[in-house]
């Protein structure tokens, strides 16, 4: 379903992805995991293109990514994206939030698109919160909501660029219950985390970049179990106690 074929990015004279190639099946969760720096947020910002790439070919759902006459709006509208800090609208109610991108982008009415966000509020545990506003909610809050948003929007799969760094320990958990209830319904997802206690219970496929490069691309019981890279068997040691 996402394809990504020798993707190199640069920064002006930075190369900040060198040849990354993976694939992810529908169904599939992939973690992508690696140190701070490694390229991991920018590699999956490509996938939507809000990252441009230089080099190489992204495909989802057989619609070339990197391809100047590809409608990236029309894309974007039916990958969902979560991002760390959230980014719903503040000056909306919670209920305006999740509605505004279905009746805008995909022509939906009032009425549609209150009932599916409401449905996908519920979902996540928020039905009671909807008349009020972003700032009025605790931060584990609002990333529940952005998610609730994206799958208002029926999304084919899923992108989670470090949905819980910004949180508060006691949040965290929170929002990781949302995302293994959507693995586990079997929504497409590649998630960029260091909670490595998440990519065990649901992923099925680990990727450790470093550098700007894929190093390792495997199962999950491969990844955790078996000898791997030394860069991998590093952070796993930094981060796993």
């Amino acid at each position: 379903m996402i394809e990504l074929n020798n993707v190199s990015k640069w920064y002006g004279q930075f190369q900040v992805l060198t040849d990354c190639t993976t694939n992810v099946a529908k169904g599939d969760v992939m973690v992508i995991c690696g140190p701070s720096g490694s390229g991991k947020s920018t590699l999956i910002k490509t996938v939507n293109g809000l990252e441009p790439i230089q080099q190489g070919q992204i495909i989802v759902d057989g619609i070339t990514v990197n391809d100047p006459k590809t409608n990236l709006s029309k894309l974007r509208a039916r990958i969902g994206m979560v991002f760390q800090n959230f980014e719903l609208f503040p000056h909306l109610s919670i209920r305006e939030n999740l509605t505004i991108g279905q009746i805008k982008v995909l022509g939906r009415s009032a009425d549609e698109a209150n009932a599916k966000g409401l449905k996908y509020l519920d979902r996540v545990g928020l039905l009671s919160q909807q008349d009020k506003f972003p700032g009025q909610l605790s931060g584990g809050q609002q990333q529940r909501v952005a998610i609730a948003r994206a799958l208002s929007m029926d999304p084919i799969a899923m992108l989670f660029d470090e949905p819980t760094s910004a949180l508060d320990p006691e949040m965290i958990n929170e929002v990781l219950d949302v995302m293994v209830g959507l693995a586990q319904e079997g929504m497409t997802m590649m998630v960029v985390t260091h909670e490595m206690g998440f990519a065990k219970r649901v992923a099925n496929r680990i990727v450790f970049m470093d550098q700007g490069k894929i190093i390792e691309d495997c199962s999950k019981d491969d990844f955790f179990n078996t000898t791997r890279s030394d860069r991998a068997r590093d952070f796993l040691a930094k981060i796993i106690h």
